[in-house]
């Protein structure tokens, strides 16, 4: 899939997200090695410690749905350009891919940026 398309959806779904607390919106969009589509967005509790960010909603719909390897992932706000995913999030994401690792998309000021997770999280923490 074309990144540009992945973080399009990920503009997307972040609509849908309920942030009634911090009011910043969230989407993230992620392809699978088997080029299945998944997307999340995040939401918010009143106990602060419940809320789920959007690309731990899109990392859960893939595994409920069998898949186990992740290849790329665009993450987007309409409040930060460049929304990168945050430390719970970089070590959910860095369990879920192999030797390729996973790309983490972003929306630069005039095109998409491109990292590897391991450079976001190098030495994440696996069994």
């Amino acid at each position: 899939m074309d990144y540009h398309k992945l973080l399009e959806n990920a503009k997307e779904v972040s609509k849908n997200a309920y942030v009634k607390y911090s009011n910043f919106e969230v989407g993230a969009c992620l392809i699978t090695k088997s080029g299945k589509i998944y997307s999340g967005c995040n939401f918010e509790n009143s106990s602060y410690g419940l809320t789920i960010c959007a690309e731990r909603n899109a990392v859960g719909s893939a595994i409920a749905d069998g898949e186990r390897i992740i290849s790329a992932i665009a993450i987007y706000s309409p409040k930060k350009r460049d929304c990168l995913p945050c430390g719970a999030c970089r070590q959910v994401l860095s369990e879920f891919q192999d030797e390729n690792g996973i790309d983490v998309i972003t929306e630069g000021d005039n095109d998409i940026i491109v990292r590897k997770l391991d450079e976001l999280f190098p030495q994440g923490f696996i069994l």
